[in-house]
């Protein structure tokens, strides 16, 4: 895959235009509202995957490789890179496409691994339905 183009024969899982009102003082997106992104990116197949609700247990990389800047379409993809008994391990992709002047171009400016754990109704780890 190219670091410069969006994944082929691939399904983004959430796609957000970046806005000034998520702007930094450096003039780029708050770090904290791409990794909001992420962590909604990620819980998606998550989610699909317990056949219920997941929460968040922990971030196990997270790397800002480029600024995503005001008027950026961000997109996200998001695979199920692992399994545990009651957790899902998420592989999150992110690519910012710039619109310049008539042109785009693509770059991949976040990667993060992420770990969700299912849970019953009372908020209790559970075991993940078979597959």
């Amino acid at each position: 895959m190219s670091e410069d183009s969006l994944p082929e024969n691939r399904m983004p899982v959430i796609r957000v235009p970046a806005r000034p009102s998520d702007q930094n003082p450096g003039g780029s997106m708050f770090g904290g509202w791409i990794m909001a992104n992420v962590d909604i990116a990620g819980s998606i197949p998550a989610l699909k995957r317990a056949r219920g609700p997941v929460v968040t247990r922990a971030v196990e990389s997270f790397e800002f490789r480029k600024p995503v800047f005001v008027g950026d379409l961000v997109t996200c993809y998001a695979e199920i890179v692992g399994e545990g008994r009651t957790s899902i391990k998420v592989r999150v992709e992110v690519f910012a496409e710039r619109m310049q002047a008539g042109d785009t171009t693509c770059a991949r400016v976040t990667e993060a691994t992420l770990t969700y754990v299912a849970i019953d109704e009372n908020r209790r780890p559970r075991e993940l339905p078979e597959a």
